[in-house]
């Protein structure tokens, strides 16, 4: 009875659009998804440059914006006087860019709260997080809205190749990949470690629960990142 049960539930729930949740525990549903899945970006980069070649910040947080629209996530208007966006100064926004707000920085108490916003199959670059007169961030991330992929060291998932932006793809080392889906949480392996994470085929939202963040402990593989 129990396992018609489930059957019931699984076959309502595709009724009603809903795919992707975990039944049990809030797990997260890990492995790289079908090739048909890697994500393919509707947004084009000449959407968010001026004619001078400058990435326009204002255009990149309207398109978060509207990225939280489509999910239905209220807009305050403190997100939106907080809200930022930006190209890691590489003129590649769609494929290597993110947005987010920062809630709160607390180097006191070494605590942090943010968002992040990712458009479809856009990549946060890869980086890692070192000790300065603070240590070094550890954090976590829990899916709100959509999915991500996330990359890690370790052995290199065949897929990873696929999935990284061609403008990425000299500059990142941390290629074992998995996917974090709404009802699921993820840390960071260890400290120190190379990471990044890519939005999946409808954009993300993804919380991220961390220790202090400091600019200064912040080391991108790619050398032409400007942040």
């Amino acid at each position: 009875m129990e396992d018609l049960n489930r059957r019931q539930v699984l076959a309502a729930m595709a009724a009603l659009g809903v795919t992707g949740v975990a039944m049990a525990g809030g797990a997260s549903r890990t492995g790289v998804a079908p090739a048909q899945e890697i994500p393919m970006s509707p947004y084009k980069n000449e959407m968010f440059y001026g004619a001078d070649g400058k990435f326009d910040a204002e255009k990149g947080k309207a398109a978060y914006l509207e990225l939280m629209a489509k999910y239905h996530v209220p807009s305050s208007d403190y997100l939106k006087a907080n809200i930022w966006a930006t190209d890691f100064g590489l003129g590649d926004f769609v494929h290597a860019g993110m947005g987010g707000i920062f809630w709160v920085n607390e180097k006191d108490f070494s605590y942090f709260g943010h968002e992040i916003y990712l458009l479809p199959g856009q990549m946060i670059v890869e980086h890692a997080h070192v000790k300065t007169d603070m240590a070094p961030k550890m954090e976590s991330w829990q899916a709100r809205y959509g999915w991500v992929y996330l990359f890690a060291e370790g052995p290199e998932s065949p897929e990873a190749a696929k999935l990284i932006p061609e403008s990425q793809q000299k500059f990142t080392t941390a290629r074992k990949v998995s996917r974090l889906d709404v009802g699921g949480a993820q840390r960071l392996a260890a400290v120190g470690q190379k990471h990044f994470m890519m939005g999946g085929t409808d954009g993300a939202i993804v919380t991220e629960y961390a220790t202090y963040h400091d600019g200064a402990g912040l080391r991108f593989t790619n050398p032409g990142v400007k942040f």
